[in-house]
């Protein structure tokens, strides 16, 4: 039987938290399906209350508009590729081979439904992160919203890949630069290669091998270069 994994978020974009009720898990699992099929800009919680079986106004009570929706889904991401990432490398002793599989676990998360948590399909919920994501931070709220702390999931994640780069060359001077960079790499390669793919060589696979071995070759020859 499957260990159930509860992702607790650092911050408040939820008026009530989504995953202390039904209706919350509910509200969370359908929202993810329908903006995935619809896009963000149609999506609505009008649609989202017909798709639930509910009303508007019970949505409301959970989120008090679809920005903060999707900021909770998109931290809610991060902080599960972090719990992902810190469980698969915390018994690896090699600060080098910690780092090549922290890239893989970035490059390959979304590839399978995480059975730990039952109510949410992190496959969509890649995809709704690879397409969507920037909406969350390229706002005027943004510098507000950062000093609520609405993305301290990404933050963290990603000072804690810039340690393990650290933990490779403790000179190098960009390790928070060069891992914001690589994460958004990882899923703007992908976008790339299945819309856009003149302007990547990397092929659209289900694998996305070609992805992290890009992403391990970009990160190794910037830190261990002489």
């Amino acid at each position: 039987m499957a260990t159930s994994v509860h992702i607790t978020l650092s911050h408040k974009s939820y008026l009530r938290e989504p995953e202390s009720t039904e209706l919350g898990r509910k509200i969370i699992t359908e929202s993810i399906k329908l903006i995935d099929e619809l896009g963000f800009e149609q999506f609505t919680f009008k649609k989202l209350a017909a798709e639930i079986g509910s009303t508007e106004a019970s949505v409301y009570r959970y989120f008090e508009n679809k920005h903060k929706l999707l900021v909770y889904l998109v931290s809610w991401y991060w902080a599960w590729v972090d719990y992902t990432l810190s469980f698969q490398t915390h018994n690896i002793a090699d600060a080098r081979e910690r780092l090549c599989r922290a890239i893989e676990v970035l490059t390959k998360a979304g590839q399978e439904a995480d059975p730990n948590v039952a109510y949410i399909d992190e496959r969509i919920l890649h995809r709704i992160v690879m397409t969507e994501s920037s909406k969350v931070y390229h706002t005027k709220d943004v510098d507000a919203e950062n000093k609520e702390g609405y993305f301290l999931e990404l933050k963290r994640l990603c000072h804690r890949l810039a340690i393990m780069v650290l933990d490779i060359n403790d000179t190098y001077p960009f390790p928070h630069a060069l891992i914001s960079t690589v994460m958004e790499a990882a899923h703007q390669q992908v976008y790339y290669a299945r819309h856009l793919p003149s302007l990547t060589e990397i092929p659209d696979t289900e694998s996305n091998e070609e992805t992290t071995q890009f992403l391990k070759h970009l990160v190794f020859s910037t830190i261990e270069s002489k």
